[in-house]
């Protein structure tokens, strides 16, 4: 065990000597392992972070809620316009069957889309703010928080009161620093109270469900201040439903179908004139997605990685060739094949890893620049990618150092003295 650390203690001295003793040298050949490293660690922790943004602002609709809509997450409607366009779109009645008749659910709530409408107060304006329409069930369906205020209580709910929810930038637009809550507003010729204003969602690379800019009102108040029944091509209602405890989503998709064909009438030879969307649809294709990613972060890493391997081994060749009368000398005095093997082959991995880390230090410039200068999104080099990074390279360095090493190992006593 002494002789074992004693080999490793001088394999680190002598690759500290490599790189200190021939700096230009040793630089250029640990620059492909380098580059090698930020290219493939680069990219998987870019693809981590993009993906970790994207999953969080997507499982804002929540996983195990299924959405009725016109159209399918899964096809484009511009390739079947026809098949679209017969459809009709999710209204009120069908969130009211579905309620009706779901007895597994534990959330149904229906939200619909009012388009842009200009939103006052005092002297201050937005022009287009997005305005939507919700159910009651709406607040508990898409876990809404607020930074002040409530959602509209059961009462202000069926009266269709006056009472209106903002978004947090809607809110900072028309009201600055002044608290919103309790002030007047005007909105499609009617003066609306604010009851409250929701947490800031932050920015993220797909938001699906974004209430920073959402002005928000009862659907029965929505009753009184807009047409409701348009059956536009492109429209902006879904009902949302929630399964019970213990309940699947196959078998709530199940009944979510027949409650749907019952409500509209279906006969059994027609077929869904609504589809049925979850999670899982965007979820297949970000998987999909994120992989050819790792691919190409694969594919571009490892033609530099491959340089610096040759790089690197070539360093090795160097030392075995400059060493060889000292491994001659060891042999003679008792060194064991493998301890001469061992320390090329410890010396070579250690250039590596400083390549490495070298690699990885760079990756974590990288994600640092992105996340507080570049970008609004967090970008984090995380341990399993740190252990990865430091991983290859330990195997780059084997595989660099083995034949030279082996080389070394082989060589006889008497003839590398000589030299």
């Amino acid at each position: 065990m002494q002789t074992i650390i004693k080999v490793i203690f001088e394999s680190v001295t002598q690759a500290f000597q490599q790189l200190t003793g021939n700096k230009l040298r040793s630089f250029l050949s640990l620059l492909g392992i380098t580059i090698g490293i930020f290219c493939i660690i680069g990219v998987f922790s870019a693809v981590d972070s993009l993906e970790n943004n994207i999953r969080k602002s997507i499982a804002k609709l929540g996983e195990e809620v299924i959405y009725i809509q016109k159209f399918s997450w899964a096809e484009d409607p511009g390739e079947n316009y026809y098949k679209w366009m017969r459809r009709p779109n999710i209204n009120y009645a069908d969130y009211e069957g579905v309620k009706k008749r779901m007895k597994n659910a534990d959330v149904v709530g229906y939200w619909m889309g009012l388009g842009a409408k200009v939103v006052k107060y005092r002297n201050n304006s937005i022009e287009g703010a997005y305005t939507m329409a919700f159910s009651e069930e709406c607040g508990a369906l898409f876990n809404l928080n607020y930074a002040s205020g409530r959602f509209f209580s059961p009462s202000e709910y069926n009266f269709g009161a006056n009472k209106v929810i903002l978004g947090h930038k809607s809110a900072e637009e028309l009201f600055g620093p002044i608290d919103p809550i309790g002030k007047i507003i005007r909105l499609s010729g009617r003066n609306l109270e604010v009851v409250g204003v929701l947490e800031k969602s932050g920015e993220s690379i797909i938001n699906v469900m974004n209430f920073d800019d959402v002005v928000i009102i009862s659907y029965q108040l929505a009753r009184k201040i807009a047409n409701l029944n348009q059956n536009s091509f492109w429209p902006d209602s879904s009902v949302g439903v929630k399964a019970k405890a213990g309940v699947s989503l196959e078998e709530l998709e199940d009944n979510l179908i027949a409650a749907m064909r019952a409500q509209r009438r279906l006969k059994p030879i027609e077929g869904d004139d609504f589809s049925l969307n979850q999670l899982s649809i965007i979820s297949k294709f970000l998987n999909g997605f994120f992989d050819a990613l790792n691919i190409l972060g694969i594919f571009l890493g490892g033609f530099a990685t491959l340089v610096g391997m040759f790089s690197v081994a070539n360093i090795m060749f160097v030392s075995v060739k400059e060493r060889t009368r000292i491994i001659g000398i060891k042999k003679a005095l008792g060194a064991k094949r493998y301890m001469i093997l061992l320390e090329f082959l410890i010396e070579s991995v250690i250039l590596c890893i400083i390549g490495g880390v070298l690699g990885l230090a760079l990756v974590f410039l990288a994600m640092f620049v992105l996340t507080y200068s570049l970008t609004s999104f967090e970008f984090v080099l995380s341990l399993n990618n740190i252990l990865l990074g430091l991983g290859l390279s330990v195997f780059i360095g084997i595989l660099a150092g083995m034949i030279p090493a082996s080389q070394a190992s082989k060589m006889d006593a008497v003839v590398a003295m000589r030299q």
